[in-house]
């Protein structure tokens, strides 16, 4: 058995998905089934309960699973305990962020980061809140980047920053010339909000309900690229990140209003599964980010 045969066991354990194992590495979805019937054969043994109608492990299969990722583990914190000792800072770091952040909060970050080591890529994908969870539960990348972090067993949350959110509308909006607003002043607007199940849409409907305001968009979308459209035409007013609208607001295509006596913020977060050795690439990454990084080293 070579390495490579327990990390592939490992991902369709977590994935509980033969297709997704075989993207996670970069083979084939019959290569993994008969990696895993490989297994079985080598072991003597049935690891995988096939009579079953969703994935699940015999015992003896949680057992090679268990000692696959101890394995694992070792292997990987011995690669990187290499790399730090020839301290060499490379590879490739993937990153699963929700579009707001990734294109308005990252890139200046990313941009130092491969100024100060060139030999280090980066990988950004663009997802939903709820993929990156999944992308970093599934060991598809190693850092996730999401608003309104949600604590979960098997990931670690570091705070990132906070974001404040503001008022978009057209510069021709009555609302618009007032420079700053009160929350009651959004009662019966038309309003231009994310889909409901984006975090960021779920925190502007809790400012709405604890002001007891109405609040029925007349337009929904999955990103801040075309909420920020719709606004530019006059479609109605938004309340989304300040960081995402600068731009708009330096060329005067937008219009940004503060809460009067009021800030809500927007939390931010960077996600990396718990237990995941980090290479050194990833460690100086952190640092980039201006994150503490002693609280991690016993991940």
């Amino acid at each position: 058995m070579q390495i490579e045969n327990f990390k592939i066991f490992a991902d369709l354990v977590e994935t509980k998905s033969f297709s997704k194992s075989a993207k996670l590495n970069s083979i084939t979805q019959s290569a993994v089934s008969q990696q895993a019937r490989a297994m079985e054969r080598h072991f003597k043994t049935l690891l995988i309960d096939r009579s079953q109608k969703q994935f699940q492990l015999t015992r003896e299969g949680q057992r090679v699973y268990d000692s696959a990722k101890e394995m694992l583990h070792t292997y990987e914190k011995l690669l990187c305990e290499l790399e730090e000792m020839k301290k060499v800072i490379s590879g490739t770091i993937r990153i699963s962020t929700i579009y707001s952040i990734g294109l308005h909060e990252l890139p200046p970050y990313i941009k130092k980061f491969l100024h100060d080591y060139p030999s280090v890529n980066v990988r950004v994908e663009y997802r939903r809140s709820n993929l990156v969870y999944e992308d970093i539960l599934h060991n598809s990348v190693d850092f996730g980047l999401v608003a309104f972090p949600v604590k979960q067993r098997q990931i670690e949350v570091l705070a990132f920053r906070n974001d404040h959110l503001v008022l978009i509308a057209h510069p021709q909006h009555p609302l618009a010339k007032r420079g700053e607003i009160e929350v009651k002043d959004l009662g019966g607007q038309k309003f231009i909000g994310f889909d409901p199940d984006i975090p960021t849409r779920k925190a502007v409907d809790q400012i709405f309900r604890e002001n007891k305001l109405e609040s029925e968009p007349v337009m929904e979308f999955d990103n801040i690229e075309t909420v920020k459209r719709a606004v530019e035409i006059d479609h109605g007013i938004a309340i989304v990140p300040q960081a995402t609208v600068q731009q708009e607001e330096k060329a005067g295509t937008l219009a940004v209003l503060h809460f009067k006596g009021r800030t809500f913020t927007r939390p931010l977060a960077i996600l990396h599964r718990k237990g995941r050795v980090l290479t050194p690439a990833m460690k100086k990454f952190i640092e980039i980010l201006g994150l503490d990084l002693p609280e991690m080293r016993d991940t």
